[in-house]
C-alpha cells in the first residue's frame, strides 16, 4: 500500500512538472517598467520626406489610427493541440509615402506590438481564445526572447516600386527586422487620390531569414512554424506644406 502510494506521488509529480514545462511559453514574466515611447530610429528619413512636401511634390503621411500590420504565426510540433495560434499586431506604424518618386518608408516600434487582440483573430479564423495571462506571457517571450526588442526595438520597412498610376502592383519591400535586412517581392492593392493613399498585401517570410529562432519547447513537441504570414492595410494622408 505504501508503495504504491509513494509511486503515485512520484507520477504526481512528473506530471505536475510536465504541465508547468507545457505552459511556460504562456506564463508572464517579470519585467522592468517599459521606457516611454520617444523618437524613432535615427536611420529614418523623415527629413527628407519633408522636403520633398516642401517642393511642392505629393507626400502622404501614414495615419496609423487607420492602418494595421498583422502577422499570424501559427503552432507546430507533435503537441500543437496544447497551445495556440497567435496574431501580432501593430497599430502605430509610423512613414511617409512618395508616389512620384516610388518610395515609401515606415518603421514599426516594437514595444508597441499587441498580441492575440480578439477581433484581429476572429478575422484570422483562430478557433481558441488565450487567456489574458496566457497573453501576457506570449507577449513578454516574444520580445524579450524571440525579438530581442531592447537590442533591435524597431522594424524598418522601405518600399519601391509604389505607382500612383497602378491599382495592382509588386513593390519591393525592404525589412529590416532583428539586425538583418531582406527584401521581398510583395503584390499589393494601391489607391491614390489627391488627399489620400491605401496600400494593401499579404506576404509569407521565414523567421530565421532574419536571424529569429522559432519559439519551441520540449525539443520541438510544442513550437511555432517558421513561417509566418504578414498582410498590412496602410492609409496615409496628403501633407500640407
Amino acid at each position: 500500500m505504501r508503495q504504491n502510494l509513494h509511486r503515485a506521488g512520484i507520477v504526481a509529480a512528473l506530471l505536475s512538472t510536465l504541465l508547468a514545462l507545457l505552459f511556460v511559453g504562456c506564463t508572464p514574466l517579470v519585467r522592468e517598467p517599459s521606457p516611454e515611447h520617444g523618437a524613432g530610429p535615427a536611420e529614418f528619413p523623415e527629413r527628407d520626406y519633408r522636403q520633398t512636401a516642401a517642393q511642392g511634390q505629393a507626400v502622404y503621411r501614414v495615419d496609423a489610427a487607420q492602418s494595421l500590420v498583422a502577422i499570424e504565426v501559427r503552432r507546430a510540433g507533435s503537441l500543437a493541440r496544447l497551445g495556440h495560434d497567435h496574431i501580432v499586431a501593430s497599430h502605430a506604424v509610423t512613414g511617409f509615402v512618395a508616389p512620384r518618386q516610388g518610395r515609401a518608408d515606415l518603421y514599426v516600434e516594437l514595444a508597441r506590438l499587441t498580441v492575440d487582440e480578439a477581433a484581429l483573430r476572429a478575422e484570422a479564423g483562430f478557433e481558441t481564445q488565450p487567456s489574458a495571462s496566457d497573453i501576457e506571457g506570449t507577449r513578454a517571450n516574444m520580445l524579450e526572447k524571440v525579438l530581442e526588442s531592447s537590442r533591435f526595438p524597431f522594424a524598418l520597412i522601405a518600399v519601391t516600386g509604389v505607382d500612383a498610376g497602378q491599382r495592382s502592383a509588386t513593390l519591393a519591400v525592404t525589412l529590416t527586422l532583428h539586425g538583418n535586412t531582406r527584401t521581398l517581392q510583395v503584390p499589393a492593392e494601391v489607391e491614390v487620390d489627391a488627399d489620400r493613399l491605401n496600400v494593401a498585401g499579404r506576404f509569407a517570410f521565414e523567421q530565421t531569414d532574419f536571424g529569429i529562432t522559432p519559439y519551441s519547447l520540449l525539443g520541438g513537441a510544442i513550437a511555432v512554424r517558421n513561417e509566418v504570414d504578414l498582410h498590412f492595410r496602410i492609409v496615409a494622408r496628403r501633407v500640407r506644406p
